[in-house]
């Protein structure tokens, strides 16, 4: 079945229509075998083709201090793939290499690039397949389509209807799924009318984000369908045609994984991204606890699903080991996440030749990995790499500009605050952006071109800031290129106390629960809370909610008063669930976005955001931002905080007073 057919099969599914093959119901079945499948997965890339700085501690590890090196990237991904490829071969024994979708986006390379990069280097990854994630709709689907027609493997979504988007509709290597028929190692790509009866099938079902456009507004006039709707649908009509043996590959995040094996009968296997999970117990690492790798749910008919994923940013590789039973039940699912570690070592972050650990140091700590089962020293595929830094590297170099500071010690950026390590206050990287962008909003070049005197305060959604800082230089496409890449404009609006005492509370209670998306989680700058939670991951409640005056006097946030408050133009329109502010300008927008051209600041005035499903677009008084226009810069998110770092903190260091605090509940 190909793509147009299937979605016009769902939507007749939906209304409660039978989307069942009947043709197949007189067909000879695939005779039942059991089968041993491998499969290794990685999730949420983000175009880290270079390895990432990291560091790692063990209790007696040079007595207990960090360790820091760098793990993975895509080189080294090619590397443990391929171990796994080898030894499938080596014990004739089935297996797929699948990614959980979020290549795109996350580093200089994409921004430089756009998905160009992706389709090259993920070609030559070996994929079996790949789940579409909200990050491959960050451009335009015009650019989605041209790297969908230049891979060499399907990007699935089978709850997605791409019959009207002129660019999609008629893209190559698009599909709901894929069948795979294996012969030993041996496998064959195939189709429901091509399958062999003599030989295990083994279907790879794609599922997205049923609220894509929330999340992504760049969606064009693609559908998106429910999750577990859909997937019960596609899991009927597979089982019909004599396929029981279905892995779902999603981008769907770890919660809403669990609720499609709760609610779902006949999926064995879920290979997920979006939530960044790093499944397994790290803390022999000195790292979190998380949940359990190949997670095993119970279905609604007392079937068996098992989860798995494998954290974010190509640092680590997950590998799962299925059994499936006559039947296409699951007899067994086990295996783990290793990350993938240089064989370079030192004792500081500063990792100049003076840090670098001795011969005796280097091999204890090798030693130590050695009799590790989740990290694992691994080289990098030579190939891989030279391509990349002969094709790539040096456009990458050029594009990082001007040095404006200097960073002495790592600033961490987390989401939401008590994870990944962090206290209370949580991202230290956030206030900075806050900071920053208040700064500008009040610039005699802003000012000058709305009709406010001054800014109040700035929101900062978390998930729009992408990494934590680095020790070293910091240069301009720091900024541009990863810390803030995605190219929003500045937004100046005035609206009441009372919304953003709602758009606070309504985030910050979402972010409760510990499954939740956490790109939501509002920071701030010039504005002040504490919030304690009540009841765990429920319900909670402000002891301070303050407005940092003229003056630089804290006072409380009045519901009655009108607050001048500026933010992306992303979050102004109430994207990532922040509704407060879309409701508010649902009717009327009291609103400028701001870009700059030539030399000078440019304001469109926003007269109202509308709503077209989970879609928010703001509507302009008299036209808007042109950002294909060369001599208009779009990214004033970015600028903002590049002038603000260079004109206030040649040495950036974190800020000293938190203005965001969230007091969780013991977990």
């Amino acid at each position: 079945m190909n793509k147009k057919i299937l979605a016009v099969a769902i939507v007749a599914g939906l209304v409660g229509c039978n989307s069942s093959n009947s043709d197949n119901d007189n067909q000879d079945r695939p005779i039942k075998q059991e089968l041993k499948l491998s499969i290794a997965h990685i999730n949420d890339t983000h175009s880290a083709f270079d390895e990432v700085k990291s560091s790692f501690v063990s209790d007696y590890l040079m007595q207990g201090k960090p360790v820091y090196t760098s793990f993975g990237g895509h080189p080294r991904l090619l590397e443990a793939a391929n171990v796994y490829k080898e030894q499938a071969e080596l014990e004739d024994r089935a297996m797929l290499f699948l990614h959980g979708g979020d290549a795109w986006q996350g580093s200089a390379y994409f921004k430089i690039n756009k998905g160009q990069m992706n389709a090259d280097i993920l070609s030559q990854m070996g994929l079996d397949a790949m789940a579409m994630g909200n990050h491959e709709f960050d451009l335009d689907n015009a650019t989605l389509a041209e790297f969908l027609n230049n891979i060499n493997f399907p990007v699935l979504g089978a709850n997605m209807d791409v019959s009207l988007d002129a660019d999609l509709s008629d893209a190559n290597n698009l599909l709901p799924y894929t069948l795979f028929a294996f012969d030993g190692s041996k496998k064959e790509q195939v189709t429901l009318d091509t399958m062999p009866m003599d030989k295990p099938v083994v279907a790879v079902v794609g599922m997205v984000l049923e609220d894509m456009p929330a999340i992504s507004p760049e969606t064009g006039d693609v559908e998106f369908h429910g999750e577990v709707e859909t997937a019960q649908l596609i899991v009927n009509e597979l089982q019909d045609s004599g396929v029981d043996k279905i892995v779902l590959l999603t981008h769907l995040g770890l919660a809403r994984d669990v609720r499609i094996a709760e609610n779902v009968d006949g999926i064995d296997v879920i290979v997920g991204g979006h939530s960044h999970t790093l499944m397994g117990d790290f803390t022999n690492l000195g790292m979190a606890e998380n949940a359990e790798y190949a997670q095993i749910i119970e279905t609604p008919n007392g079937g068996k699903t098992c989860i798995v994923q494998a954290g974010e940013k190509a640092q680590a590789i997950g590998h799962a080991n299925v059994h499936f039973g006559l039947n296409g039940e699951i007899v067994s699912c086990e295996g783990g996440n290793t990350l993938l570690s240089s064989d370079i070592f030192y004792a500081d972050n500063i990792r100049d030749e003076d840090s670098l650990l001795s011969t005796e140091q280097t091999d204890e700590v090798a030693g130590f990995i050695d009799d590790q089962d989740n990290i694992n020293i691994t080289n990098e595929d030579q190939d891989l790499r030279s391509h990349i830094d002969v094709i790539y590297k040096p456009a990458l170099e050029e594009a990082y500009g001007a040095t404006i500071s200097y960073v002495p010690q790592d600033i961490i950026h987390e989401r939401r605050p008590n994870d990944g390590g962090t206290d209370e206050h949580g991202s230290r990287v956030a206030p900075i952006v806050g900071e920053g962008w208040l700064q500008w909003a009040n610039s005699d070049a802003v000012l000058s071109e709305i009709p406010y005197s001054s800014v109040d305060f700035a929101l900062v959604g978390a998930g729009g800031v992408r990494n934590s800082l680095e020790v070293g230089d910091f240069r301009e496409g720091h900024v541009s290129l990863e810390l803030l890449p995605f190219s929003n404009y500045m937004s100046v609006m005035q609206v009441k106390g009372s919304v953003v005492r709602d758009l606070l509370t309504e985030t910050i209670t979402t972010s409760l629960k510990d499954d939740e998306h956490m790109g939501k989680f509002p920071y701030t700058g010039g504005l002040r809370y504490v919030f304690n939670e009540q009841v765990a991951q429920t319900s909670g409640s402000f002891e301070v909610l303050e407005v940092r005056n003229l003056t630089g006097e804290w006072v409380a946030l009045s519901d009655s008063q009108t607050y001048t408050i500026t933010t992306t133009n992303y979050n102004a329109n109430g994207n990532d669930n922040w509704d407060a502010l879309y409701e508010a300008q649902s009717d009327s927008a009291d609103r400028y976005d701001l870009v700059i051209q030539g030399d000078t600041v440019v304001a469109y005035q926003v007269d109202r955001v509308e709503k077209n499903g989970d879609s928010l677009k703001a509507i302009y008084t008299n036209g808007e931002p042109n950002c294909d226009d060369s001599n208009v810069q779009c990214n004033t998110d970015a600028q903002a905080v590049i002038d603000y770092i260079a004109q206030e903190h040649p040495v950036l260091e974190e800020l000293q007073e938190p203005q965001v605090t969230l007091n969780l509940l013991d977990r």
